[in-house]
């Protein structure tokens, strides 16, 4: 691992750990609920996408949450910069990790085709 993917994930790090506490500061309620499970920053460090666990929210409620997030970014961008001593923080995307869902369904199916084998049997 080169020093610059070292860097790299040791932001990532420090942003998966600062961003609950910046949101937890926020006034609106409902996002001091929201669990960030990955953050991963672009190579120059200038971006990075924030992964939200999308387990408890309807599609009305994650289409609300996010255009809070993007009204807030700039606070929580502030927050994670003044805690670390940043000249600048990376521009933050939030957006939720539909990965776990469709790690479920593809469990869901090979249950289902092991147990259609299982029946013909």
């Amino acid at each position: 691992m080169t020093d610059a993917q070292i860097k790299l994930k040791r932001t990532d790090s420090i942003l998966q750990e600062l961003i609950p506490e910046a949101l937890s500061q926020l006034n609106d309620n409902r996002l001091h609920e929201l669990d960030v499970i990955e953050v991963r920053c672009s190579k120059g460090r200038d971006d990075a996408k924030v992964y939200i666990d999308p387990s408890y929210f309807s599609e009305q409620e994650k289409s609300v949450l996010l255009k809070q997030l993007k009204k807030a970014r700039p606070i929580i961008e502030d927050y994670c910069m003044k805690d670390q001593g940043w000249f600048r923080s990376p521009k933050l995307k939030f957006e939720f990790d539909e990965h776990l869902k469709k790690a479920q369904t593809i469990d869901e199916l090979f249950k289902k085709i092991s147990k259609d084998k299982n029946n013909e049997s």
